[in-house]
């Protein structure tokens, strides 16, 4: 970051800084930025925040602190500031540039320009004064309507023309046959009467006693939001909600500017600061646009990359330094500040997009390999991990990629599940068009990209949305209703209608913008309860006298309603860990619980999970007690459209890494995992996999430094290990690609058949697989470490013979290479109820596909 003015060294011809100065505007996560008014003490920072950063280290990091408020500088340029995206560029005023000497004039240190008369006018004349109140809230940033007395103004003979520019030593108006003075009222306003009837399109010449700038009024416009935009999200229906609220560039009334609303009902003014006023908003009040809560001002002049916040005046006076809640682009954490952002990408994914919905997704091959980006291949960028990660998963066969939030979040260690930028990609690898780069490379891959949504809760931090303008907003007005009780955040209030449009508008927004595929639901079980992770009496029944949740199911409901309306193709996936009926039924469909479904296309399969690692993490020994733990899941595998997750929320935390949670030595460990990888690619249902699992990782994985690749360097001895279980995933997922019977009926009864579901003494499970035209796969995995030769299946009789097409203990993989080479031709020997019978060899710890020969 380049230096900006600070107290210690201001800039050529400036005064020492108001004591009333702004906050910093680069508060690092988890402090709270000072207030001229005396803002309340700094809460504890919440789980999950950067840890609080000095002044001290501000001034070292070329900050300034709150009671640093510089002056514009007397270069005749603006310091210069540092676009996130590399670029150089020098913050002026809106609308400033460097100002020639109009003829027979000199520009600069030889003094203010002196007043000169319209043709034919009696010059300036003084105006009548700003009332004692419309003055003090005007400069103390508490003012609802500054262009009611800023800009021009048709009064009793002539145009009134008030003007406030801090520290400025005149203000001369501009137009054409017009060059005015006007009469200076002290702390920085200057108004006069022009002998004029109509407003002229003027500029203003400022002075700042060494040199003058040219900059348009700001406050001689109309507002730039229009009143469907303001209807539209109060009644909570603005889909593109992002295109009404933040800073939008913009061509207003023929000026080039950007346009900045936000909404803060609870405000009793806002004001605009960053680099183009050297972070002091005396200069730029926004104006209420009426009952809406949305407060709004253009800047004339002002383009991308420039850095900015919000200053916001509480109900009680004191004020408070924000982030933009719909900010599209942030600097780089432990920086806060917002960014005015406007994409430029060209997308090349047209066909992926015209074809991504041909196919019903529970009816298609549904492969996941979930991604955490800043740590899959530590430092890497947005645009440098598209040169790597596309190829990485196409290679490998996955249909999908997930990548764990990506959503702006202060702190690393929360993996992005604490979001402060809900619509802005985090900065840490880039720009937004950096990663519209890496989506799209994806694309051209033929890989979809699914993204986790965290609108569960959000962090306390105090410069983003926690009672953002004073009060609880976002959050209910209840704080034990507002706590959430595990994660030290606070939830929304998916009952406030610009809340949940809010929300909403931000699940199509990453669909739209960034052509995301799929949202995966982050905490949904948190969301439904009233009483989730809450003890008796610490939670209130809804109007039922029930627990459920009612905003935040309807809310849910009109997520996914909207976004399959709007999106064709993109799938909607729910982490939600209980037994809550219709989770993926359409949302008009009443359950018996008097519901309607909430209308996801899938939902994780939290129980196959916790029971199936059970199960495996047991000595063989011990699992024939175990076996229905295995064989439950079928139970109520139909009554939602599951996916399998082994997710990185099993491998973190003391859980250990998949392979590593198997009993048994090195070799048995990995026979384990691949046998396991072999029944969850073949029992219904979608699947996905952390990274570092498809290649047998022992270690947990952590943020800091990723997968442990070094496992596949040829130079370590045990490589071979751990490139066979990769080599494994990969033809797992060729096989499952090319096989219907393994996805095409995932969520019909038909398409499942137990073989034997009770051979808990051998430790073996058998199972059929059907297509939707009846061709069958047969699945069969002996978690046992023992062979078990001449093992007689029932199967169809219709059959004649079956091949083996996958073996997980084939040598490639490092299995011991026993297995069934050839033809099994199917014999009239009845077994396991059924009139034919084949008899097969199984290894040990080991899955086998077999498909009609």
């Amino acid at each position: 970051m380049t230096a900006r003015p600070s107290p210690a060294n201001p800039p050529a011809g400036m005064a020492p800084p108001s004591p009333s100065g702004s906050p910093s505007p680069h508060t690092p996560a988890g402090t709270t930025p000072s207030s001229p008014s005396g803002s309340p003490p700094p809460r504890p920072t919440a789980p999950g925040t950067a840890p609080a950063r000095g002044a001290a280290d501000d001034r070292a990091a070329g900050r300034s602190g709150h009671a640093a408020t510089p002056r514009p500088p007397a270069s005749g340029t603006a310091p210069t500031g540092r676009s996130t995206a590399g670029a150089t560029f020098a913050a002026r005023p809106p609308g400033l540039r460097d100002t020639a000497a109009p003829p027979g004039r000199t520009a600069g240190p030889a003094g203010p320009p002196r007043a000169e008369r319209p043709n034919g006018s009696h010059g300036v004349r003084a105006a009548t004064p700003l009332s004692d109140e419309d003055r003090g809230r005007l400069l103390g940033g508490a003012h609802h309507d500054p262009h009611g007395l800023l800009g021009a103004h048709p009064v009793r003979g002539g145009l009134l023309i008030r003007v406030l520019r801090p520290y400025a030593k005149g203000v001369t108006v501009l137009a054409k046959g017009l060059r005015a003075d006007l009469p200076a009222e002290g702390d920085g306003l200057f108004a006069g009467v022009l002998p004029l009837r109509t407003v002229p399109d003027y500029e203003l010449l400022v002075d700042y006693g060494d040199h003058t700038v040219t900059v348009q009024d700001p406050y001689r416009f109309l507002p730039a939001l229009g009143e469907l935009d303001l209807h539209l999200f109060g009644e909570g229906r603005h889909e593109q909600l992002w295109q009404a609220l933040g800073a939008r560039i913009m061509e207003h009334q023929g000026v080039t500017g950007t346009r900045f609303t936000v909404w803060a009902p609870n405000a009793q003014g806002v004001r605009v600061v960053g680099n183009v006023n050297y972070w002091d908003g005396t200069g730029f009040p926004m104006r209420s646009l009426g009952s809406s809560g949305v407060w709004e001002l253009f800047l004339p002049g002002l383009g991308e990359g420039e850095l900015y916040k919000f200053e916001i005046t509480r109900p009680d006076g004191s004020r408070t330094l924000r982030a933009d809640p719909m900010a599209r682009r942030t600097e780089c954490p432990p920086d806060t500040a917002s960014v005015v952002e406007a994409s430029h990408y060209r997308w090349m994914d047209a066909d992926w997009m015209a074809r991504r919905g041909a196919r019903p997704v529970h009816e298609a091959p549904f492969s996941v390999y979930e991604v955490h980006l800043p740590s899959w291949r530590p430092g890497l960028t947005y645009r440098q991990l598209a040169d790597q990660l596309p190829a990485y998963v196409k290679d490998l066969g996955f249909t999908h990629v997930e990548f764990m939030p990506v959503s702006e979040h202060p702190f690393g260690g929360s993996w992005g599940y604490q979001v402060t930028g809900f619509y802005a990609p985090t900065a840490r690898m880039g720009t937004p068009d950096d990663l519209r780069f890496l989506i799209d490379a994806l694309h051209r891959a033929g890989i979809g990209v699914l993204m986790d949504w965290v609108p569960a809760h959000f962090p306390r931090d105090d410069w983003a949305l926690a009672e953002f303008d004073g009060r609880p907003l976002y959050e209910p007005q209840d704080p034990a209703r507002a706590a959430h009780p595990d994660w030290g955040t606070l939830e929304f209030d998916y009952g406030r209608t610009e809340v949940r449009n809010f929300l909403v508008a931000n699940a199509v927004y990453w669909c739209e913008e960034f052509h995301i595929d799929g949202l995966r639901v982050d905490a949904v079980a948190s969301m439904l309860y009233l009483d989730y992770s809450r003890e008796d009496g610490g939670w209130t029944p809804n109007v039922h006298g029930g627990r459920e949740n009612l905003d935040a199911v309807a809310f849910l409901q009109e997520m996914n309603a909207t976004v399959y309306r709007r999106c064709p193709g993109v799938v909607t996936i729910a982490e939600e860990s209980t037994a809550w009926d219709g989770v993926t039924r359409a949302t008009h469909h009443v359950g018996p619980g008097g519901f309607g479904g909430l209308g996801f296309g899938l939902k994780w399969n939290m129980g196959w999970m916790h029971d199936s690692l059970g199960y495996v993490s047991k000595e063989p020994v011990h699992r024939k007690y175990h076996h229905g733990e295995m064989t439950f899941s079928m139970i109520y595998a139909y009554s939602e459209n599951y996916v399998l997750p082994i997710s990185h929320d099993e491998v973190v935390h003391g859980k250990r890494a998949l392979v590593s949670k198997m009993p048994g030595d090195w070799w048995q460990q990995r026979a384990n995992h691949r046998a396991y990888l072999g029944f969850m690619w073949a029992h219904p249902g979608k699947q996905l996999l952390f990274m570092g699992q498809e290649f047998a990782q022992g270690a947990e994985w952590a943020e800091s430094h990723g997968p442990d690749w070094w496992l596949l360097d040829p130079s370590y001895g045990a490589e071979a290990d751990h490139r066979g279980v990769r080599d494994l995933v990969r033809e797992l997922n060729r096989r499952y690609a090319a096989t219907p019977a393994l996805w095409e009926r995932d969520t019909d009864p038909a398409g499942f058949s137990w073989i034997d579901g009770e051979a808990g003494e051998d430790n073996v499970f058998p199972f059929l697989r059907f297509a939707a035209d009846g061709s069958p796969l047969l699945s069969v995995t002996n978690f046992s470490p023992v062979v078990r030769h001449a093992y007689r299946l029932g199967v169809p009789d219709h059959l004649p013979a079956w091949r083996e097409v996958l073996n997980t203990d084939d040598p490639r993989y490092g299995g011991s290479g026993v297995g069934n080479p050839g033809v099994l031709t199917t014999e009239p020997t009845p077994w396991n109820g059924r009139t034919a019978s084949v008899s097969l060899v199984l290894p040990p710890l080991a899955t086998l596909w077999l498909r009609p020969s």
